[in-house]
């Protein structure tokens, strides 16, 4: 009897073993990395492209979407070298075969190294000044770099040091000039687009408009009105200047939103040069 019962369990044990095994839906899926879940696959970068126009030379900033990478100052400048300007008339200036050796940040200076390829532009002496500060524009964009000084192939010798034939690299390190950025007339660095806000909101940016005077406005996704303010830069235009403001709201349960940001027209009250950001609540 004994037997007969140790028998019994051990047929028992080896049946739920076969049961367990012919379950393949109940097993657990192996888990995605940390970090990886709802991870985008593009980041936005700012950089500073030239435009020239039949009176002007100036800089434009544009936000591209590039690759995801932890190495975003490179992945900024490798969009500067090789990226396409999508405002009209605007176009990169360093030579496309330019490549980044490398970038060391130090105490809140950057040290970009190129290869030799960076000194075959043939530009005169504005696009040149204007070309470094593209340079130095794009990489001030990450808070941590305050100022900009070059390298190629790792130093410099009399050739780097003239640069492009004008203006040279004799006063870096180069510090961060936004004064010849007359495009866009308006951009919002804070909040980012699909940022989810609450009340109060801060936004940050810049503007070059008409005595320095910025109008915002938060809406709810069906257009209504949650807030309203001004504010003004810290200079007008010619000159561009940074503001920053506050809009205090009631927030809608979920839903999304949208922040715009423009000035009105002296001549008539139009709203010129908006800039619309979806956001979440």
């Amino acid at each position: 009897m004994k037997r007969l019962l140790v028998l019994a369990v051990g047929l028992l044990v080896a049946l739920s073993a076969v049961a367990v095994a012919g379950c393949g839906g109940d097993k657990k899926k192996p888990s995605a990395p940390p970090g990886d879940v709802d991870q985008p696959a593009t980041m936005p970068v700012a950089v500073y492209y030239l435009k020239t126009t039949d009176k002007d030379m100036y800089l434009v900033r544009e936000v591209h979407e590039v690759a995801r990478t932890e190495d975003t100052i490179r992945a900024a400048l490798e969009e500067l070298i090789h990226g396409n300007p999508v405002t009209e008339g605007a176009a990169r200036v360093l030579p496309p075969e330019t490549r980044v050796r490398g970038v060391k940040v130090d105490n809140g200076l950057a040290t970009v190294d190129f290869s030799r390829e960076v000194l075959q532009a043939n530009v005169g002496a504005v696009g040149e000044a204007l070309g470094i500060q593209s340079v130095v524009n794009t990489l001030t964009e990450f808070p941590d770099i305050k100022r900009v000084a070059f390298q190629v192939e790792g130093g410099l010798d009399e050739r780097a040091m003239d640069w492009w034939g004008h203006v040279g690299l004799h006063e870096q390190p180069f510090t961060r000039n936004l004064s010849t950025v007359w495009e866009p007339a308006i951009w919002v660095t804070s909040p980012r687009p699909g940022d989810k806000v609450e009340s109060p909101l801060k936004v940050q940016g810049s503007a070059r408009v008409f005595e320095g005077a910025v109008s915002l406005r938060l809406t709810g996704d069906d257009g209504q009105k949650l807030a309203e303010t001004c504010t003004t830069a810290a200079a007008g235009a010619p000159e561009r200047g940074d503001f920053t403001a506050e809009l205090t709201f009631s927030a809608p349960m979920g839903g999304q939103g949208r922040l715009e940001v423009f000035w009105n027209s002296p001549r008539d009250g139009s709203e010129l040069d908006k800039v619309q950001i979806p956001v979440k609540f």
